[in-house]
């Protein structure tokens, strides 16, 4: 059995579902501890460098954000030897000054989800992991 690995990860949000700019990938099942990643995860090349692609509401845009399951998506990355996460995503703004087709780079969140997970941490280890500067 062929043993994959990658350096960076993408979790593809609304609209990023083409891995056209990937070299020699391959589309593969990863199982988890947390379930299903939203999609088969397509690993290849880009510009020499190992990266591992997942839709994150599948390639169908068939999850609702609420049932995405970012555990599972997560695990499965860090299971290739992940080490960073891109996940770009399409939301909208309060502000006059943001406008359809602005890039924003956030460097702090708040999370209004209630319905999942929020830590890898529920259990076993007590861990303590600070939120203060979540981005980077």
């Amino acid at each position: 059995m062929k043993e994959y690995q990658a350096e960076i990860g993408i979790i593809g949000g609304t609209g990023i579902y083409n891995t056209e700019l990937l070299t020699n990938p391959e589309s593969i099942k990863i199982f988890t501890p947390y379930g299903r990643t939203s999609d088969l995860v397509t690993i290849g090349e880009y510009n020499g460098r190992s990266v591992a692609f997942i839709p994150r509401h599948g390639k169908g845009h068939t999850i609702a954000p609420h049932k995405v399951n970012s555990k599972a998506n997560i695990w499965a990355l860090n299971s290739l030897g992940v080490s960073r996460i891109i996940a770009p995503s399409a939301v909208g703004s309060l502000q006059d000054k943001y406008k359809p087709g602005d890039i924003v780079l956030p460097d702090q969140f708040i999370d209004f989800t209630k319905r999942r997970e929020y830590t890898f941490y529920d259990e076993g280890q007590v861990c303590h992991v600070s939120c203060a500067d979540p981005l980077f």
